[in-house]
């Protein structure tokens, strides 16, 4: 009964270090998956970095192509679990394993982003192969089409949205997951209002996720822009003139956010992008 005992409480042991050597290698991945597919080396930099921080183990990290390349990482790690009754048997420790993988990629849907669309032939997004991040910019909030000023229902609704909806929208996000697609125009110059000139300034000296959209169609009420993508956004400012000359202030940035990655390698790269473990 003292031998069984014994036994159980090594392998109780061995199980948690196992277990605690999968975990520091997932959080591993995942934060190295945050420089893909743009720094492999500096990927590698945070899986070690991250590693060692949290008890060590990790012996290799490799890079493979999911979508497009070096967008998966891979996380092999290896312990030493120390034995205690064990022994007495001849068993001084056992060696745990670990695998984990993550991948990056760009978003097929996002969540939390804010009501304000960004032209894709904005001049800052035209850099090759990525956005011209960390450069003073404006996105201009200029009409579009009758009665459209870029503000998307990013709810997927077809109408009027309140400014105090609007002004939720842009402080916290919206909540709930936006797909890429056709979006309806909220109509009117909004950002005019008290609640949404709050939310703004509230918002200044943070990133943003704003909706890219390609194509637009329609009039009126039914005017609709195509949303392809999400782009993050550093605001530092805003300048309101009526329904002419208003424009946000800011930087484009790399931005890691909340989401669901797409799957094809055809959906165009805006430095917003979304990290998961892989099989």
């Amino acid at each position: 009964m003292l031998g069984s005992a014994a036994v159980a409480i090594d392998v109780g042991s061995w199980y948690r270090a196992d277990r605690a050597l999968q975990s520091t290698s997932d959080a591993s991945a995942l934060a190295a998956a945050q420089a893909l597919p743009y720094d492999t080396a500096g990927a590698s930099a945070l899986a070690s970095e991250y590693a060692t921080k949290n008890g060590g183990g990790v012996d290799s990290v490799e890079f493979s192509d999911e979508v497009v390349a070096n967008d998966t990482v891979v996380v092999t790690g290896t312990r030493e679990a120390p034995g205690f009754f064990s022994k007495l048997f001849g068993v001084d420790s056992v060696e745990v394993h670990a695998r984990a993988a993550a991948r990056s990629g760009t978003l097929s849907e996002a969540r939390w982003a804010a009501p304000f669309g960004v032209d894709e032939q904005h001049e800052m997004l035209q850099c090759e192969p990525l956005p011209c991040f960390g450069e003073d910019t404006t996105l201009e909030l200029d009409k579009v089409g009758p009665g459209a000023f870029r503000i998307v229902n990013i709810d997927g609704s077809h109408g009027g949205t309140g400014p105090p909806i609007l002004a939720d929208w842009i402080e916290n996000g919206f909540d709930g997951y936006m797909p890429l697609g056709w979006y309806y125009s909220d109509p009117g110059a909004k950002f005019n209002s008290s609640q949404v000139r709050a939310a703004l300034d509230a918002s200044i000296g943070r990133e943003l996720l704003f909706p890219v959209y390609r194509n637009t169609r329609g009039g009126g009420s039914n005017f609709e822009y195509e949303v392809v993508g999400w782009a993050g956004f550093l605001l530092t400012g805003w300048d309101v003139h009526g329904s002419k000359d208003s424009r946000l202030h800011g930087q484009f940035t790399q931005i890691i956010w909340e989401g669901i990655a797409t799957d094809s390698g055809d959906a165009p790269d805006f430095g917003a992008r979304a990290v998961s473990l892989v099989e």
